[in-house]
């Protein structure tokens, strides 16, 4: 076994016995010089991405605005994989930044560059700079449910009741 085979960590995946997916990644101009994703832990689940905003020209997020922050890279996921964009825990409890639509699915079929929707729910402004890590990507399996209409369904303890109706 060659000395970087035994340095390198087994990820999650593979720890579980999984097979993971090809990701393959298309750097686009603006995301020139810049890392692609990847994850920061052996075991972690989300792999950061970063804004591919102009060098020297930095978003400046006032709080209660939001701007789709570009990272510089299209993705290609295999057919039964998805991707999810979702905050970083860290932007959301020091600064109040996380994204608005989290978690934001990318489908297998969308080749266009991913962005970052963020938002500053913080009382201060926020600036982005180039090459900050701005959210993480999970990739997960995905299923295709059939749909069957029916007249009736079936009991249960529950019922219909939503919206808070098994406490707080």
């Amino acid at each position: 076994m060659s000395s970087t085979a035994m340095k390198e960590k087994p990820r999650a995946a593979e720890t579980a016995g999984l097979s993971a997916p090809t990701v393959r990644v298309k750097r686009l101009p603006q995301g020139e010089g810049l890392d692609l994703p990847r994850y920061e832990t052996a075991l972690a689940a989300g792999c950061d991405v970063r804004a591919a905003v102009p060098e020297g020209e930095p978003l400046v997020l006032k709080p209660g605005e939001r701007f789709m922050v570009p990272t510089g890279i299209a993705i290609a996921l295999p057919p039964g994989w998805e991707a999810q964009m979702r905050p970083r825990s860290g932007l959301a409890a020091r600064r109040g930044v996380t994204c608005v639509n989290a978690p934001g699915t990318i489908d297998a079929d969308y080749r266009g560059e991913l962005k970052v929707i963020l938002i500053n729910h913080g009382a201060e402004d926020f600036v982005v700079r180039r090459g900050d890590r701005i959210g993480q990507l999970v990739i997960a399996p995905v299923w295709q449910a059939r749909f069957e209409e029916v007249e009736t369904l079936d009991e249960t303890a529950r019922g219909e009741g939503g919206f808070g109706s098994t406490g707080v």
